[in-house]
C-alpha cells in the first residue's frame, strides 16, 4: 500500500469531508475531477480507505446512553477469541470493538437507549458466555472528540 504526497492531501481532504465532489477535491488537491477520481478508487482498492461513512449522534437516534466497556476472557486461546471477535460484529450494541493488549482482552463502544437495555445487553451478552471472566463499564459523561481522521504523513515521491 504506498501513496504519495497528492493521495497524501486527498486522504487529508476526504477525512475531513468525504461528501466533496471529484472536481473540488481534485482542485483542493491540484488535480483534474479524472485523475482525482483515478486516486480515490486505487485508495480504495487498496484498502488505504477502508470505508465513506457518516458519522451520527447516538442521542438524535435515540441512544443517548454510551459506554466503554473492558472486557476480559477466562482463557487466552485462538477459538475463544476468534468467536468473541464474531459476536462483536454481529452486535448491534456494540459500535467499536478492540481487541486490546493490558488488563483487559478487549475494549468496546457500546450504546443503549436505557439503562435497564444495557443490562438486558449484558445478560445476554457477558453474563450468558461462559468464557467471560469479567468486564467493567465506564459510562461515558461528554463525547469530546469523535471521528476517525487519521494523521496522514506526506509520503516520500
Amino acid at each position: 500500500m504506498q501513496y504519495d504526497r497528492t493521495d497524501a492531501r486527498i486522504l487529508e481532504i476526504v477525512q475531513k469531508n468525504n461528501r466533496l465532489t471529484s472536481e473540488v477535491i481534485g482542485e483542493m488537491a491540484g488535480l483534474s475531477a479524472t485523475a482525482c477520481q483515478r486516486r480515490l478508487k486505487r485508495l480504495r482498492s487498496d484498502g488505504i480507505i477502508e470505508a465513506d461513512v457518516s458519522i451520527v449522534s447516538p442521542k438524535a437516534v435515540g441512544r443517548p446512553l454510551q459506554m466503554l466497556v473492558l472486557v476480559s476472557l477466562e482463557r487466552e486461546r485462538t477459538d475463544i477469541i476468534d468467536r468473541f471477535k464474531k459476536a462483536i460484529k454481529s452486535s448491534a450494541e456494540v459500535v467499536n470493538g478492540f481487541y486490546v493488549t493490558g488488563d483487559a482482552d478487549f475494549a468496546l463502544y457500546v450504546t443503549a437507549r436505557t439503562m435497564d437495555d444495557y443490562e438486558q445487553f449484558t445478560r445476554r451478552f457477558f453474563y450468558e458466555n461462559p468464557n467471560i471472566k469479567g468486564f467493567k463499564t465506564m459510562v461515558i459523561v461528554d463525547r469530546v472528540k469523535v471521528g476517525f481522521a487519521i494523521p496522514i504523513e506526506a509520503a516520500d515521491d
